[in-house]
């Protein structure tokens, strides 16, 4: 009779020279990689494009950019300010900096304004209304990378430091505060930022998942092997990731390692448990170590492929996003958990085996009889329960199916009412130095100043001057003098300043308001075919095309993952009833997150809205993390079925699947909820929403919402026929 394929690996794998070839080859693949290749944490990380350049606002930038060319650089803010007034002597010592300035440049630099020359009281003149506040920019060159950026603002601190300037005491302290923002200075911080939230982030996975594995075990030694396993997985992957990244085929994203590295350990760790929980079930009934792993890989096997490649796809359609945010987490994320469900089958078999039945200790399983020769008592485990639950379920399915529907479709009741920004400085620490300076800029200057609108026209030769009809529209606050291009004379450049904050959603709202007002103001002075004739670009116009894009991102990668998904799940279960129930409960939980997270984000951590991209992360992870549970426990029921009724195989489902799913749901939570301690707020509300969702299926959907289903269905369950004729 022809072996199983996976009972095929698993002899193989778990045999003498099979663990130590499996061991040795996967280890040597992490040193020459290692060598090889960088680690992906090593590439610089550049601000990745995120719009396509056919997006309006990309447009008008490409316009500006040849028709309006500034040498000048990239600004760096120096955001100046005393609380109760600005003194002669603060403009001294602003005017001594740029002297220095002027002097001895800073590395990278490329000017800055002549403010050391200028009469003290015209510098005055540039301050805020209420004198508390200046703004003065210096200039460094495109293009430079991060770091050597950094080390230029090193130096620059030490210049301002020797004229008593403050910047990191309290802005209300009576003295006189800088602080560094614009492009450079939040370029710099959002780098230090993640730097330091990498390192936290790994030590306090590590430990959380080390701290959950010895209380759900008991056992020290099994509590580290995943780790190793995750460890080793990791070796393969990040200089994989950096071979990548230095040939250009993907962009670095440090949001996408922070989080990869979060669903390494909490999905690697479950893959693990998976096999882990089936290998010392076997250890109970048979003695053979080589021979338990050769089951156990096979029982479990198939589950695990199938969980980690459902991953892998889900994970895997963000590449068909336009906003290159999303693109840039597609390789990271399923590339990793490709690695790490081909680890799960290859090293942790090896190394179980390798340690034996010791790894167990000191709740060592052993068969009756090895128990009676040691004289001890065997260490079965009850699932009193998991028993109990599962008869709960299957004798008052319908109870539990409405109990659960009315929690989950209560939480997501509210996901109607979640409000949603763009604005990225409020993903940082509001004490983060350039969010200071923007926050201090935002309450001294016009709203509108911090990011003018662009309004580009090309006039086709036709004499106009829109300047006073601009300033008449009510939400303009005002409108700079025309420039007129240096190619080409038919293009016009206005600047016009919103008498809101530019990244506020009413004034997002306004941009195509206003698109739509200058055609007609266009096509009223005879301008023909106007809408080809404008756009709008600045960060307003950006952020808007952002929100325009990324709902269509949506409308096309979530129907294709569940398209995708479900096919998988067809071809795996060949059950067209299966795929539907199981694809809708975790749609519902998704859904059922989302509201709940909204309602921790908002009432309970005061967000007032939370980032826009936080929907589409969230339902990939969960919609293909959630499968990960239903794929495990409905293959046990398939196999129960062959043997028994249909109630007892749903009961021996739950009760076979409870222990070890609420282990890795408990594990993969607390993964992601460690995010929720990091500095940065979109990745916050990404760990809130998704540990929440990952609880959710662990309690509600895994044991009770989904047996309910299948208990009720009964046979059509399983439509359209006997399915699993062969082993899953």
């Amino acid at each position: 009779m022809k072996k199983h394929p996976l009972e095929q690996w698993g002899s193989m794998v778990a045999s003498k020279k099979g663990r130590l070839l499996a061991l040795a080859f996967w280890v040597l693949l992490v040193v020459v990689f290692s060598f090889a290749w960088p680690q992906i944490n090593s590439i610089e990380s550049e601000s990745g494009k995120n719009l396509p350049d056919t997006e309006m606002s990309e447009q008008a930038t490409s316009i500006i950019a040849e028709q309006f060319p500034n040498d000048a650089g990239t600004p760096l803010l120096l955001v100046w300010h005393r609380e109760n007034g600005l003194t002669p002597d603060d403009f001294s010592a602003i005017q001594g900096v740029y002297n220095e300035l002027q002097a001895k440049p800073l590395a990278h630099q490329t000017m800055v304004p002549p403010f050391d020359q200028m009469p003290p009281q015209a510098l005055m003149a540039s301050a805020s209304e209420n004198g508390t506040t200046i703004v003065t920019p210096v200039f460094f060159e495109k293009g430079v990378a991060t770091d050597m950026l950094q080390d230029s603002l090193d130096k620059l601190t030490k210049i301002i430091e020797g004229y008593q300037v403050q910047l990191d005491d309290k802005l209300s302290s009576d003295a006189l505060h800088v602080r560094f923002s614009g492009p450079v200075g939040i370029a710099t911080d959002a780098v230090s930022l993640f730097s330091q939230a990498d390192v936290k982030l790994l030590i306090a996975t590590v430990l959380l998942v080390l701290v959950l594995l010895i209380i759900i075990y008991r056992s020290p030694l099994l509590a580290i092997i995943p780790l190793i396993v995750v460890g080793l997985a990791y070796g393969v992957i990040s200089p994989t990731l950096g071979f990548f990244a230095e040939q250009g085929w993907i962009d670095k994203d440090s949001q996408a390692v922070s989080i990869m590295t979060v669903l390494l350990f909490g999905a690697g760790t479950d893959y693990c448990l998976f096999l882990i929980s089936k290998y010392r079930e076997i250890l109970f009934d048979v003695e053979d170590k080589t021979v338990a792993m050769k089951l156990a890989v096979k029982e479990s096997g198939g589950a695990i492929l199938m969980s980690a490649l459902t991953v892998v796809i889900g994970l895997a359609t963000l590449s068909l996003a336009q906003y290159g945010a999303f693109q840039r987490f597609a390789v990271p994320f399923s590339f990793g958990v490709l690695v790490m469900g081909i680890a799960a089958l290859v090293v942790l078999p090896a190394i179980l085996v390798l340690i034996g039945r010791v790894a167990f200790f000191p709740f060592t399983p052993r068969t009756e009889e090895m128990a009676t020769k040691k004289g001890k008592k065997q260490h079965k485990p009850s699932h009193k329960v998991s028993h109990k639950i599962g008869h709960f379920v299957t004798h008052k399915p319908w109870v539990v199916i409405a109990i659960t529907v009315i929690i989950l479709g209560g939480l997501a009741a509210f996901v109607p009412r979640i409000q949603y920004t763009f604005d990225l400085l409020s993903s940082f620490p509001k004490d983060m130095p350039s969010r200071e300076g923007f926050t201090l800029i935002e309450e001294n200057f016009s709203p509108g100043e911090l990011a003018p609108v662009q309004l580009v026209i090309d006039t086709e030769g036709t004499e106009m001057n829109l300047q006073q009809q601009l300033e008449a529209i009510s939400y303009i606050d005002s409108v700079a003098d025309v420039q007129i291009g240096e190619k080409n004379k038919n293009i016009h450049l206005y600047e016009l300043t919103f008498n809101a904050n530019p990244y506020a959603q009413e004034s997002l709202a306004h941009i195509p308001e206003l698109q739509t007002e200058v055609i007609k103001i266009l096509e009223a002075q005879g301008l023909n075919n106007a809408e080809k004739h404008v756009w709008l670009g600045g960060e307003t116009a950006s952020q808007y095309d952002t929100q325009q894009i990324t709902k269509r991102d949506e409308t096309v990668i979530m129907p294709t993952m569940i398209a995708l998904i479900a096919l998988l799940l067809f071809v795996y279960l060949r059950s067209i009833t299966a795929t539907v129930y199981l694809l809708a409960t975790v749609i519902i939980s998704y859904f059922g997150a989302l509201g709940a997270g909204w309602l921790i984000l908002h009432h309970i951590m005061g967000a007032e809205a939370i980032s826009r991209a936080i929907p589409l992360y969230a339902f990939v992870f969960l919609v293909a993390l959630g499968e990960d549970y239903n794929i495990f426990m409905i293959s046990e029921i398939w196999k129960k079925r062959k043997t028994a009724d249909h109630l007892t195989a749903v009961e021996e489902g739950v009760v076979r699947t409870g222990s070890v799913i609420t282990s890795a749901g408990l594990i993969l939570a607390g993964t992601f909820a460690v995010l929720a301690t990091l500095p940065i707020q979109v990745l916050v509300q990404f760990g809130v929403v998704t540990a929440i969702g990952v609880l959710l299926d662990t309690f509600i959907v895994r044991p009770l919402l989904v047996p309910a289903i299948t208990t009720v269905l009964g046979k059509y369950a399983f439509w359209p026929g006997a399915l699993f004729k062969k082993d899953a």
